[in-house]
């Protein structure tokens, strides 16, 4: 079965390519609204009450106006680092499991001992954790450089070309820890994303689905996957926080003021980011309704 399992590893990276690739101008979209950039005006609108509200331009506005100032190439900026780094994350991935395989534990209901499947739930999420820290410090270095060379289109600089320059510059320039910087708050929504669904998963499924419903099983799978787009929510901040601090500062307009002022550590980050109501910015990238004073509307 060894060639078997390298074939589908192999397969595995080249999905998670494909997949990367697909959603880059998404994701690309996504982190210069992160980052504060608003090239657009607010178009005003109509809410769900029928009253009138400012919108800034949503996905697709935004990409026809990244096409226009660069070409549709222009959407795929950044892209070769960022498919180095996920297939580094594939690629860890597969190698902290096979180092450190998880035993198989026979599958528990919650007519068995609750502290059984609780220890199983436990056992499974520290395993996960630990696989996806690992893939994470290992891809962070190609995150950041991929999150610079996307910022750049804000001040249309070229500081960061190629990969390979731009390590030796993040080396000259920050030393080792500049491929690193955003990875606290990253790992840590991370760590508090697992927890909170494989926990939440579970207790729902033990109490809130009884066994004796016929369709027990495909609820409880569901239950892991509407627990997962709830928790992201709430591990949001974490995200935006990581990405703001890796281009924080580097040099670029987009980490400087007046997009965001220099921080000196990411709780700094989220304390100015808070104060401002703008731990969410970003998370939606169709309904963006622009902060705005109430006053600025005649009523009608």
């Amino acid at each position: 079965g060894g060639a078997r399992a390298e074939g589908a590893e192999g397969l595995f990276v080249v999905l998670g390519a494909g997949l990367a690739a697909a959603s880059h101008p998404l994701l690309y979209v996504k982190l210069l609204v992160q980052v504060g950039h608003e090239p657009l005006p607010p178009t005003v609108g109509r809410n769900v009450l029928g009253r009138k509200v400012l919108y800034l331009p949503g996905f697709f506005t935004y990409a026809r106006h990244i096409v226009e100032v660069d070409g549709k190439r222009g959407l795929f900026r950044g892209l070769t680092p960022r498919l180095i780094s996920s297939t580094l994350s594939t690629i860890t991935r597969g190698s902290v499991k096979k180092a450190f395989p998880l035993e198989d534990m026979e599958h528990v209901s919650n007519k068995d001992d609750v502290k059984t499947s609780l220890r199983k739930v436990v056992k499974e999420t520290s395993h996960e954790m630990m696989m996806q820290c690992m893939s994470r410090v290992v891809s962070h270095p190609l995150h950041v450089i991929s999150m610079r060379c996307m910022v750049q289109f804000v001040g249309r600089e070229v500081k960061y070309s190629g990969v390979f320059s731009a390590i030796g510059r993040i080396f000259k320039e920050e030393g080792i820890l500049g491929f690193f910087v955003g990875l606290v708050p990253h790992i840590l929504g991370d760590v508090i994303f697992l927890w909170c669904c494989n926990l939440l998963a579970h207790f729902i499924n033990t109490y809130a689905v009884d066994d004796n419903f016929s369709q027990a099983s495909v609820i409880r799978s569901y239950t892991k996957f509407v627990m997962g787009i709830a928790v992201s929510m709430l591990t949001y901040p974490f995200l935006l926080v990581g990405d703001l601090m890796a281009v924080n500062n580097c040099g670029l307009r987009a980490g400087l003021p007046p997009y965001a002022p220099a921080f000196t550590s990411w709780i700094h980050c989220w304390r100015y980011l808070s104060a401002q109501g703008q731990l969410f910015r970003g998370s939606s990238l169709l309904f963006r309704r622009a902060p705005m004073p109430a006053a600025c509307f005649p009523i009608d």
